[in-house]
């Protein structure tokens, strides 16, 4: 009878256990869907096509090439799919069929000057339509990839930006006066690299009160913004320091607080600033290919080849990895850092863009430089910035200063052996710069580090020789790194 009474007030529709987790959690959201690679070749070839006109906006519209240089200087490269933990995915066969597209004129290349836009076609019989990337270049914003989309989600209104005034001498305005013959050697190791390196623009040696020595190729000039790809991701983590710096964030050890991972029940809350800074955050994605297999990747370039948020892309990255027990270079991490950058700013109601140049390029005096955009209006984080070399020498001279700038600390003390030291073993990687502890210059000191772009762009921040050395590369062409390695020497040698 007790059992009977008992059974009855229950009723048969209640769980005798719980299923779900009934405690509040008021500090945050569910975690968030995770963003799904799609690897199929329809995918491929239509993120060749977006890279392809970014290619093109990027040279014309935001370094100022003409058309027949950029033709001269574009290099088809096709997309491919992101590789494991351990390595790079195996090849496909799509850089061999879109190059035959190119020769046979099925792939056309349409630039608007007026409008700043590239569209690509990739036309073939075998194609049910042709195959359209789209980009846009808005001052302040770089190339816009819309893909297929016919404008972007925000209105890429002209950024305010204010500098030191006009005529000061660089670092801390533009003005440089005509430069000594250098030396000798410095001049044949100068001869040397650009002979063999035929994508240069420039290379720019200073102190950091004045520039020592420079060169620029015919195609190139001390007024031409050029790509720094990854280069960038110093500039975000010089943008972490800051905020450190202004007490909006507390320490690179804490959990990193973006916006979409604030539930405290989720793993992405394992994951540090310091670990996203360093390339140990674990962060990877499932990759879904055309015979329906499902593998695990590695996202290194789909944020400049698919029209999309690359904030929110980054932040639905799965934690595939213990965040801190390996290095695995992906862009993702880097771009949840500008989503907290973003969140930063915003929640403080700051206007976004004009926040972001002001806290770090517009205080060294980095006139020429600007972030490129999303589809969304956020600053890619991981690459795609542009700037002149001697700006970007500008980022390296901070460095040498120990993060002072005309006599204003811009960074906290310590940051600069913070973001300029390789602390974990298996890679010379510090905190956003890569670092000569794996002597891949050398010619050069240990303790040598710097910002590297995808083609070899790079700022050298020699702190003990108190040098600089800005190197500004066309994308895809290779670089004589031997050469560089003398060149630097050579600078070290004359000038330190």
């Amino acid at each position: 009878m007790t059992r009977a009474t008992s059974d009855q007030a229950i009723g048969p529709s209640t769980p005798i256990e719980p299923i779900f987790d009934t405690t509040p959690h008021p500090a945050g959201e569910a975690p968030v869907d995770p963003l799904v690679y799609d690897a199929s070749i329809g995918a491929l070839r239509r993120r060749t096509m977006n890279f392809a006109a970014k290619r093109y906006v990027d040279m014309m519209f935001v370094t100022g090439l003409d058309r027949t240089t950029a033709d001269e200087h574009f290099r088809l490269r096709a997309a491919q799919p992101p590789g494991g933990l351990d390595g790079r995915a195996a090849l496909s066969n799509l850089q061999a069929e879109a190059r035959a597209a190119f020769d046979e004129g099925r792939l056309t290349i349409q630039t608007d000057e007026h409008e700043q836009k590239v569209v690509v076609r990739w036309q073939d019989p075998g194609f049910a339509a042709p195959i359209i990337g789209t980009v846009i270049a808005r001052a302040g914003y770089g190339g816009i990839l819309l893909g297929e989309h016919i404008e972007p989600r925000f209105a890429p209104v002209p950024v305010p930006r204010r500098f030191p005034g006009p005529g000061l001498p660089w670092p801390l305005g533009d003005a440089v006066e005509t430069l000594p013959t250098p030396p000798a050697a410095v001049a044949t190791a100068m001869d040397r690299f650009f002979a063999t390196s035929p994508g240069l623009y420039s290379v720019v040696i200073t102190r950091p009160d004045r520039i020592l020595a420079e060169r620029h190729s015919a195609f190139s000039g001390p007024d031409r913004a050029t790509p720094s790809w990854s280069m960038t991701k110093s500039i975000t983590s010089t943008l972490i320091g800051r905020l450190v710096r202004e007490g909006w964030l507390a320490s690179p050890y804490d959990p990193a607080p973006a916006p979409l991972w604030r539930d405290p029940r989720g793993v992405h809350r394992a994951v540090t600033l310091d670990h996203l800074l360093r390339m140990r955050s674990g962060l990877g994605f499932p990759v879904i290919w055309d015979d329906g297999r499902v593998t695990l990747g590695f996202e290194n370039s789909a944020v400049y080849q698919d029209a999309c948020d690359a904030f929110e892309a980054a932040q639905r990255s799965i934690v595939a990895a213990m965040p801190g027990a390996v290095f695995r270079y992906v862009n993702s991490g880097m771009n949840v850092l500008g989503s907290i950058i973003r969140d930063q700013i915003e929640r403080r109601h700051l206007p976004y863009h004009e926040t972001v140049y002001e806290l770090l390029v517009n205080r060294l005096g980095m006139r020429s430089y600007q972030h490129s955009a999303d589809l969304a209006g956020n600053f890619i984080a991981s690459g795609a910035g542009f700037a002149t070399a001697r700006d970007y020498a500008k980022l390296g001279v901070l460095y040498l200063q120990d993060g002072v700038w005309n006599r204003e600390r811009l960074l906290p003390d310590g940051w600069v052996d913070y973001a300029l030291t390789a602390t974990h073993t298996g890679t010379s990687y510090a905190a956003g710069f890569r670092t000569n502890t794996g002597r891949v210059f050398p010619d050069l000191p240990e303790d040598a580090a710097w910002a590297l772009g995808a083609s070899d762009q790079r700022i050298f921040i020699l702190r003990r020789q108190r040098l600089t050395v800005a190197v500004t590369n066309e994308s895809d062409y290779p670089v004589d790194l031997g050469a560089l390695n003398r060149l630097v020497a050579a600078a070290i040698d004359h000038y330190a």
